[in-house]
């Protein structure tokens, strides 16, 4: 059974972790006690739209981005099939020496440079 709380606790755990930071400094810069954020990120308590918020901003992750990943897990999970949403031409020349660079800001994509 999917469970929705543990799908989400394991994206943003996934998220702190790839950034190298503690529970700690997450916790400390969402507002949150760092007991708390632990059992969210278990799965162990549902996250409300506020705190989401405010772990994803902490995150410097925009909300829409974790959902988008819970979303595709749990498409996954169901045996759906995940079709790329990546265009064709970004996907072609992201990552290719001399190609433009990428960065996020506000949750969109934008050219760097």
């Amino acid at each position: 059974m999917i469970v929705l709380r543990r799908e989400i606790g394991d994206v943003l755990r996934d998220a702190r972790q790839r950034q190298g930071r503690t529970l700690r400094e997450v916790s400390s810069a969402a507002r949150v006690s760092l007991g708390y954020l632990s059992e969210v990120e278990r799965g162990q308590k549902e996250a409300s739209s506020e705190l989401l918020g405010s772990i994803c901003e902490a995150l410097d992750v925009p909300m829409s981005a974790v959902l988008r990943e819970v979303s595709d897990r749990v498409a996954v999970a169901e045996g759906l099939s995940i079709p790329d949403t990546v265009p064709a031409d970004l996907a072609a020349c992201v990552g290719r020496p001399g190609g433009p660079r990428w960065t996020s800001a506000r949750g969109e994509l934008a050219p760097v440079g």
